[in-house]
């Protein structure tokens, strides 16, 4: 955005002075070239606000993968709490049906 804003101004600085050393004979030069200065600087504004704007919306994408990503490893740990306790769980029936297993043999 910056380059943009350079290359404007510079534009306008071009012209005024391509004009001044041509010697313009009517103010009606001066006035076109001063507009055209004051639209250069108007569109510069505005690049600048676009500029302001798309770095408010980065910086909010930022702050919605940063808590996009403590909520995905928050779930993956609740997912290995709970796996362990389903692998627990799992032991304890395989050592109970170990012991059944036992007692009818018996």
């Amino acid at each position: 955005m910056n380059t943009i804003l350079a290359n404007t101004l510079r534009a306008g600085a071009i012209s005024l002075a391509l004009l001044t050393a041509v010697g313009c004979q009517s103010t009606k030069a001066l006035d076109e070239v001063r507009t055209l200065a004051q639209k250069a600087e108007k569109d510069a504004a505005n690049a600048q606000a676009t500029a302001n704007s798309a770095t408010t919306s980065a910086n909010s994408a930022n702050s919605a993968a940063a808590a996009a990503k403590t909520a995905a490893d928050n779930a993956q740990s609740t997912a290995n709490q709970a796996l362990q306790a389903a692998r627990s769980a799992q032991a304890g029936v395989d050592a109970t049906n170990e012991k059944m297993d036992r007692m009818f043999k018996k």
